[in-house]
């Protein structure tokens, strides 16, 4: 998106033929340009296909108010650091877009926009892969590579609950990929499945523009906005908490955990609860498990899902007060976050276990569900039965095919956009080990240094 509303569309030689690439890299979001920074600076030939525009995901997934999740002095790609005033604010959804053009542009990326990789499979004619690749036109081509580097993500393809299906044509259903404003919604309450942070903002804009909401709620930490001064992301950050390693993380369900429940609108963001909805009005259910008719049924897991998110506010807050005095910082004290008190009368929290769609005059629900990946587009034995793929640390099982953009890829920062830095010098230099052997006969395959 450049000052005239445009995306740059970098004009690149088609490399169908003879001569190899030394890498392709499959898109250009965060985990994309990264990795082509780090190979330029290598002096790698390359190429960054993306099938829309740059940043597409952050451009078409999120809604019109959407602010990043993380203060900007966290959102910076490699060789480009943010500073300056608002280096503690919030980018919206179109400022960041727009830095990772400026992005693309400033170190002269190869990019090539409006490109669809529709077929990655073992090059017949040496050490590497063909690459089918489809234009806006529709027109296909070809290109040989060396290496393959995946940074498409896990976040493209919306998740529903298969019994969404029973929901009756009366009320509207719409995923969060889809869901841009209120006003697009038909009149009436609108139930939000699901309490991670897509969840709580939309149903806190929801309330805000004076819609009845049922939240239905789900195992999801949250975590304070600010806290004795600073963004606990920022604290968190210096403490070196994101650098945890994925090797070294002792309890497994911490990987697979959601991002914790917080907002990023306003100067400094603020923090978001299931008890600060509650007080704004939200009605507060357990995790939706099933569509009878005119009839959603929960469980009653809201205590533990409130209870669940207070203990992890406060872990990190601990962690915190830790640094804080481990390094001998002259921190304020605690400032007072009425959305971060915990809950302390839960014996007297209840929830119906059903709502009638028709009587609470339902009109919508909105899917936060998250997403999944599709990967059917690679010919390579590296899936397993659910189509997730196989790696190490982003390194896979076939000599030169690499993943990035995942998060706890390596450590713990993989899933935030500076932490892409790590992963994407990385996984450029396994690709400069792969590129320095020309013929099949001597390439070492993939290697983790």
């Amino acid at each position: 998106m450049s000052g005239k509303g445009r995306s740059p569309e970098v004009s690149m030689p088609r490399h169908a033929g003879a001569r190899a690439l030394d890498a392709v890299v499959v898109g250009a979001g965060q985990a994309g340009l990264g990795t082509s920074y780090f190979l330029n600076r290598l002096g790698l030939d390359h190429v960054v296909l993306e099938r829309d525009r740059v940043a597409e995901s952050w451009r078409s997934q999120r809604w019109d108010s959407f602010s990043v999740n993380t203060p900007n002095a966290l959102n910076a790609l490699p060789g480009d650091r943010a500073t300056g005033p608002q280096a503690d604010g919030f980018y919206t959804r179109g400022e960041l877009v727009e830095s990772f053009v400026r992005y693309a542009r400033r170190f002269a990326l190869p990019l090539r926009e409006g490109v669809e990789v529709v077929a990655v499979e073992q090059d017949p004619a040496g050490a590497g892969f063909r690459v089918a690749a489809r234009d806006r036109s529709g027109t296909t081509e070809t290109l040989r590579t060396r290496n393959v580097v995946v940074a498409s993500g896990i976040m493209n393809k919306p998740k529903v609950p298969e019994f969404g299906a029973a929901l009756p044509d009366t009320v509207a259903q719409i995923h969060t990929a889809r869901y841009r404003s209120p006003a697009q919604l038909p009149p009436g309450a609108v139930v939000v499945v699901g309490s991670g942070q897509s969840g709580v903002q939309i149903a806190e804009e929801l309330l805000a523009a004076g819609r009845k909401v049922y939240l239905a709620t789900s195992r999801v930490g949250r975590c304070r906005r600010r806290y004795r001064g600073r963004d606990v992301d920022e604290w968190l950050w210096e403490s070196g908490f994101f650098d945890l390693p994925r090797g070294e993380v002792a309890d497994p369900a911490v990987i697979g955990r959601a991002q914790p429940q917080v907002s990023g609108v306003g100067r400094y963001g603020h923090s978001l609860s299931l008890q600060s909805l509650a007080r704004d009005g939200a009605m507060l259910l357990g995790r939706l498990v099933a569509v009878e008719g005119t009839t959603l049924r929960f469980d009653d897991s809201l205590k533990d899902n409130i209870r669940f998110a207070d203990a992890d506010s406060a872990e990190a807050k601990v962690l915190v007060d830790r640094y804080i005095a481990a390094q001998g910082i002259a921190a304020p004290p605690p400032e007072d976050d009425p959305a971060d008190r915990p809950w302390t009368d839960l014996d007297g929290v209840t929830a119906p276990l059903s709502l009638d769609l028709a009587a609470a005059e339902v009109g919508t629900v909105i899917w936060c569900t998250g997403f999944a990946a599709d990967f059917s587009w690679l010919r390579l034995p590296v899936l397993d039965d659910t189509g997730r793929p196989h790696h190490d640390g982003g390194v896979s099982p076939v000599p030169g095919l690499y993943f990035i953009g995942f998060p706890w890829l390596r450590r713990r920062k993989s899933g935030i956009i500076c932490g892409v830095e790590d992963d994407a010098a990385f996984i450029a230099g396994q690709v400069a080990r792969r590129a320095a052997y020309g013929a099949a006969e001597n390439d070492p395959g993939n290697r983790i240094a």
